[in-house]
């Protein structure tokens, strides 16, 4: 029997579990781990092959019935800046993000636990810890970094930076083709600031700056409420038995 070379990584399957996008539907997983110095390499074939990571985990759906879950990216260079976006961008002139080492921190933690109360009080993240949290954010083999948008304050035009109140989070991995949004949060009493569009465009125009083709947003889920403002990013790609494919609205 031939054996696998020690460097191949292993793909497990999890149980069926309950779908939290499609009522009825049930999930399951192919994953593997992403640890040792191979990681950012791997994570970079993984998630051009629709895989998203969680800490040192990088998953794709492997569901028996359904294939509703699509990868989907935005070329930067082609990206249309429409008048809707324009307007979110002016309603956060206010605010300044800088992208920082991926180091948790309780001001962090205190917007994520509010996030989570507000948007996902019933779902599988609903009992994380400060702990659990810091988990989140560190347990990564691969280049990881946080962006922070706080509110300027008086240096900010002098510095680019600020001191101010934390608004909004983003967990961001660096690959080498590009940013993939790891997960985003922001303070319940901003929702009118559509922050989560915000994080998308300020990712679009940072990767174009870092000279990277693709910002990743993970899975877009046709039928699926929250899913739907993924596929409003146009032009986008998504990835398809036969590869990448663009849409354009």
């Amino acid at each position: 029997m031939t054996q696998q070379p020690r460097d191949t990584p292993q793909f497990y399957l999890t149980a069926p579990t309950t779908c939290p996008y499609l009522p009825g539907q049930f999930e399951r997983k192919v994953f593997t781990h992403l640890v040792g110095p191979k990681a950012p390499d791997l994570n970079d074939v993984l998630t051009q092959g629709g895989f998203r990571r969680s800490q040192s985990i990088a998953y794709r759906p492997a569901c028996e019935n359904c294939r509703a879950c699509v990868s989907v990216r935005v070329p930067v260079d082609t990206f249309r800046l429409s008048r809707s976006y324009r307007r979110v961008m002016r309603r956060n002139a206010d605010l300044v993000g800088e992208m920082r080492m991926a180091v948790p921190t309780s001001e962090q933690y205190s917007t994520f636990r509010a996030y989570l109360d507000w948007r996902h009080r019933a779902g599988g993240m609903a009992d994380m810890t400060v702990l659990d949290y810091a988990m989140m954010v560190e347990d990564s083999h691969v280049k990881t970094r946080l962006v922070e948008y706080r509110r300027r304050d008086i240096n900010t035009s002098v510095t680019g930076k600020s001191k101010g109140e934390l608004v909004a989070c983003v967990l961001t991995d660096i690959l080498s083709d590009g940013l993939s949004l790891v997960y985003s949060f922001f303070e319940p009493g901003e929702a009118e600031r559509s922050l989560g569009t915000l994080v998308i465009l300020d990712h679009i125009a940072r990767a174009k700056m870092m000279g990277l083709p693709f910002v990743y947003l993970g899975y877009w889920v046709q039928g699926s409420p929250k899913m739907d403002y993924k596929a409003r990013f146009l032009p986008q790609e998504r990835l398809q038995p036969e590869g990448w494919v663009s849409y354009d609205g």
